[in-house]
Formats: structure tokens, C-alpha cells, sequence
């Protein structure tokens, strides 16, 4: 789903003082890393790239309200291989560019696609990005040589559970530091154990963007029988988002050949809460579609964390 009407700040000056604190967090960034614009029907898309591989690219797709900085755990790792593109979602708070709504999502993934010239990418997805992810295997997967949903929305409808840790996790924002970290592992809320300047952006996006998005769409059971790419899902044991067993059997049951595997004891900001177990299994579903490797169909792993 998209905003129902084009996503902007509140003016110029809550705009720039986001831009500043957005600018930080990508300090967190590996070096040397590029960036660039890709104009699509919708708006500017902003994108940055590490990574010089040879490998197909991997195209990261981040969670509703966050931008490209929160891949920073994850750059490094796949860009021994492969170039790494991040997207800064059109309309999410970023520095991406939108002047007209959404109405069809796939339409402007494959525009940015496209435009940096890519023909064959393994598209990742968290969250809201992994709704993304998943609709592009469903409604326009010409241009992926695998989908990777990392407890991915669209597989089953957003409970109430999920919007009662949001804002449980924004109120424990405000105690102390020192106590943050506790507080993070109590709620599985990946947020109050990442860096101070990556969450700075996040919280002012929440405060002076909008409009608010609605939950994202369940798929049906026709769409997701629909996709065609190889699917591999990595589920957090104890999402908000999700019931983790539930979904694990709607993606086997229903979407071809898909893989997934659960990591029990990570929350639903995994990769920031788990990156290197992350990485390792991106990596290792990308190359097991290598010519001469096979995956397992319809194969589940337990990860003891």
C-alpha cells in the first residue's frame, strides 16, 4: 500500500533539518559508497551503491518510515560480491522525490530498476520493504533472479500487537540510555539497540512526514501462488508483525518452491538486531541460484541464535 495523497514534510525547515540528521546516518555507511537519482512516473528516486562485485546486484528495499542507512550492517558483508543498491522508498522520508501518488508500486520499483540499468537483482526486503519485494515477484518480476523477504508484511494482516510495540518502543525512546538496551531485548525492538544518529532521522520522519500509510495489504492466495522467482523468507521468532508460525505455512503452502527459515530469538528489526546471522543466510540463498547449486523446496530451518 501506498500514502493516499503524495508524501512530504511539513515544510522546508523540518525538510532540511531532517536531511542533516539523515546525512549522519549514512555516515555509518562503508566507504566509498556512490549515489544518485533515478527519475521515474511518480517522482525522484534516491539510491546509493557500494560494492563493485561481479555478482548479480542486490537491491535492498528498507521498512516503512526508516531510508537507506538502516542497511549500514549489511553493506559490507554482501558487497564483497555483489554491488549493493539501497533505495530511499518514494514515499517514505528520505531523500526521495515524489510528486504523484502510488498507484502502482511494481510500476515505479521497475522504473528505478530500469534506470540504474539493472536486468537481473536479488530484490531484499524488510517489513513494509519485503510487502515491496513481494509484490514485485507477484506483479512484475522480470527483472529479479530472486525475491528475499526478511519477515516480510503481505503475508498475513498487520495485528494490533504491532502497533502496541511501536509505540511501547517510542516511549522506551525516552528513558535513559543506559537502560535502552535492556529495554530493546525485553521488547524484541531492534530501535533502542541500533546508534542514536540512525534513529535520529527515523523519529523526525515519524513526526514531520505524511501522510500516515495504511497497514499494508494481505496478499491472496492466488498472488502468492503467482510468483514465479525463487523465494526465500527469513522470519523473526518474536515478531510484532507476524505469527511466525502462520506465516511460515501460508509462504511454504502457497508460493512455489519458497524457503524459509526462523531465527528464534530475534525480533522483527533483525537485521539490526542479528545482522551477521543475516547476512550469512542472504548469502547463502543467493548462492545456492548459481548455475550448478541447488536449494532445498519448500525447506525449513530453525537457527538457534
Amino acid at each position: 500500500m501506498t500514502r493516499t495523497k503524495v508524501g512530504r514534510f511539513t515544510g522546508e525547515e523540518a525538510k532540511e533539518e531532517f536531511l542533516r540528521a539523515y546525512e549522519q546516518a549514512m555516515e555509518l555507511w562503508p566507504r566509498p559508497r556512490w549515489e544518485t537519482d533515478v527519475e521515474t512516473s511518480f517522482g525522484t528516486v534516491h539510491v546509493h551503491r557500494y560494492g563493485t562485485g561481479d555478482g548479480d546486484p542486490v537491491v535492498l528495499l528498507h521498512g516503512a518510515g526508516a531510508n537507506a542507512a538502516t542497511w549500514y550492517p549489511q553493506v559490507a558483508a554482501l558487497g564483497e560480491r555483489h554491488p549493493v543498491i539501497a533505495v530511499d522508498t518514494i514515499d517514505d522520508p528520505g531523500r526521495s522525490v515524489q510528486h504523484t501518488v502510488v498507484a502502482d508500486n511494481a510500476q515505479w520499483v521497475n522504473e528505478v530498476l530500469a534506470g540504474l540499468d539493472l536486468r537481473r537483482v536479488h530484490l531484499v526486503g524488510l517489513s513494509y520493504g519485503g510487502w515491496l519485494a513481494l509484490n514485485q515477484a507477484i506483479h512484475g518480476p522480470e527483472r529479479l533472479a530472486s525475491v528475499i523477504l526478511l519477515d516480510p508484511g503481505g503475508v498475513s494482516r498487520v495485528p494490533a500487537k504491532f502497533f502496541l510495540n511501536m509505540i511501547a518502543g517510542a516511549l522506551a525512546m525516552l528513558a535513559p540510555r543506559r537502560f535502552r538496551p535492556r529495554l530493546g531485548r525485553l521488547l524484541a525492538n531492534a530501535a533502542l539497540l541500533s546508534p542514536p544518529e540512525l534513529m535520529k532521522p527515523i523519529m523526525m520522519g515519524y513526526r514531520t512526514f505524511g501522510p500516515t500509510r495504511p497497514p499494508a495489504r494481505p496478499f491472496t492466495d492466488d498472488e502468492l501462488r503467482a510468483v514465479s522467482v525463487p523465494a526465500f523468507a527469513l522470519l523473526a521468532g518474536r515478531s510484532a508483525l507476524l505469527d511466525v508460525s502462520a506465516a511460515r505455512r501460508r509462504i511454504q503452502n502457497l508460493i512455489p518452491g519458497a524457503q524459509v527459515d526462523i531465527l528464534p530469538k530475534a525480533g522483527h528489526g533483525l537485521p539490526l538486531e542479528v545482522p551477521d546471522l543475516v547476512n550469512q543466510h542472504i548469502l547463502r540463498f543467493i548462492d545456492a541460484q548459481a548455475p550448478d547449486a541447488q536449494i532445498p523446496a519448500n525447506e525449513q530451518h530453525l537457527v538457534d541464535l
